[in-house]
C-alpha cells in the first residue's frame, strides 16, 4: 500500500453504515501516550527525536501491526502527501506542519493510525464509519494493552498517564464523532445545540479539528478533559448521553423541515444537486456546502438515484491534496476549480 493508491479510494471504514448514519459520519477514539524516560517533545533534541521515532516504528510495525500497517515518514514527505493524509483524517494539520523527525504508522483499512512525536511521543486512533464508541474503544484498548507490555509509558499514581497538554493527563482518552447538522444550521438551533454540547463540557470543533470551521455543516464533537474520569465513564457518557441528545435534536429539526417546509426544502436539496451536476467551476467549499444539502436529501429520501457512499467519495476526492493526485498533476486554484466540476459532473452523471 502507498499514498497514491490510497487517494484513488475512500477508506474502507467509510463505508460501514449503521442506524445513526443518517447523522454521523464517522467515531474516533485517541490515546495520547509518552515513554518514560524521555522528556516531552518540546524539551527533546532531534537524536532523541529519532530515538522515539525509531522505536516506536519498530515496534509497531514488526511486533503488533504487522503486515497490516505501512510506514509515512512526514518529515520527507511532499507536502501534497501531507495535505492529503490531513484530508484523510490520518494526522493533524499540527503533525504536518511541524519539525524534525517523526511520522506516521497507518493500517491498510486506515481504521487505525498512530502518529509519533505529533504533540505526544504517541497518538494512536481507532476510526470508524458509524457511531461505534464501544467497539473503537475496545480496539484501542488492545492496541495500549499490547503497546504497554513492550514499552513504559510516563505515569503518574496521582495524576495518571502525563501528557504535553494538561486536558489530555488522565486517561489520555479523547472521544469525539463527526456530526452532520443541516436541518439545526438551516432551522437557526444551531448555536443552542452546540452550547447544549459545550455546557456538559464537550469541545464542538470543524472539520478538520482544532482551528478549523464546520464546513458543510460538519461538526466535530470531544470530550474536553481526561482528568478525574475513569475510560469507561467518558465512554458511557459520550456514547449513551451526549450523542444520542444531539442526534435527536438533529432529527427533529429535519422532521420539522418535512412537515412545515417541506417545498422549500426541496427545492434547496434539488438546486443543489443542479449546480453539482452541470458547474464548470466549483471551490472545494462551495462543493461542501452543496454536497451537504445532497447528504440531506438522500437521508430523507428526497434524492433516491445518488447513495451516501458517492456523497462521501465525492467529499474527499473533491478536497484539493486528493483532486490533484487524481488527476496526476499539481494544480493551480483556478485549475482545480475546473477539474473538480469535471470530477463531480462524472461522477453524478445521471
Amino acid at each position: 500500500m502507498n499514498l497514491l493508491e490510497l487517494s484513488r479510494r475512500p477508506a474502507p471504514w467509510r463505508r460501514v453504515r449503521g442506524p445513526f448514519s443518517d447523522v454521523v459520519v464517522s467515531s474516533r477514539v485517541r490515546l495520547a501516550r509518552n515513554l518514560a524516560g524521555m522528556p516531552f517533545l518540546t524539551k527533546c533534541t532531534e537524536r532523541q527525536m529519532q530515538d522515539i521515532v525509531e522505536l516506536l516504528r519498530a515496534t509497531l510495525l514488526t511486533e503488533i501491526l504487522s503486515e497490516d500497517a505501512f510506514y509515512v515518514d512526514i518529515s520527507s514527505a511532499d507536502p501534497l502527501d501531507k495535505d492529503l493524509l490531513v484530508e484523510r483524517h490520518l494526522i493533524s494539520r499540527q503533525h504536518a506542519d511541524g519539525k524534525g523527525p517523526r511520522g506516521v504508522v497507518i493500517t491498510t483499512d486506515e481504521s487505525v493510525a498512530v502518529m509519533v512525536n505529533e504533540e505526544d511521543h504517541l497518538r494512536i486512533q481507532v476510526l470508524a464509519g458509524r457511531f461505534e464508541m464501544r467497539q473503537c474503544y475496545e480496539r484501542i484498548c488492545q492496541l495500549d494493552e499490547q503497546l504497554e507490555q513492550r514499552l513504559t509509558f510516563a505515569f503518574s499514581s496521582r495524576f495518571g498517564y502525563l501528557t504535553a497538554c494538561p486536558t489530555n493527563v488522565g486517561t489520555g482518552l479523547r472521544v469525539s464523532v463527526m456530526l452532520h447538522l443541516p436541518a439545526l444550521k438551516m432551522s437557526g438551533e444551531i448555536e443552542k445545540a452546540l452550547r447544549a454540547a459545550r455546557d456538559m463540557h464537550m469541545a464542538v470543533r470543524g472539520l478538520y479539528g482544532e482551528g478549523t470551521e464546520a464546513v458543510g455543516d460538519m461538526f466535530q464533537v470531544s470530550n474536553q478533559t481526561t482528568l478525574g474520569k475513569s475510560e469507561e465513564d467518558i465512554i458511557r457518557e459520550f456514547g449513551e448521553e451526549i450523542v444520542p441528545k444531539i442526534i435527536e435534536y438533529e432529527r427533529h429539526a429535519r422532521n420539522v423541515l418535512m412537515s412545515k417546509k417541506r417545498l422549500a426544502l426541496e427545492d434547496r436539496i434539488f438546486r443543489a444537486l443542479a449546480v453539482l451536476r452541470s458547474a464548470r467551476l466549483i471551490s472545494s467549499e462551495e462543493t461542501m456546502y452543496l454536497l451537504s444539502h445532497l447528504r440531506l436529501g438522500v437521508c430523507l429520501k428526497i434524492i433516491e438515484d445518488i447513495s451516501l457512499d458517492t456523497i462521501d467519495e465525492l467529499a474527499l476526492l473533491s478536497q484539493p491534496a486528493h483532486l490533484q493526485r487524481y488527476f496526476g498533476r499539481d494544480m493551480a486554484p483556478s485549475e482545480r476549480g475546473m477539474a473538480r466540476a469535471e470530477l463531480i459532473r462524472k461522477k453524478l452523471a445521471g
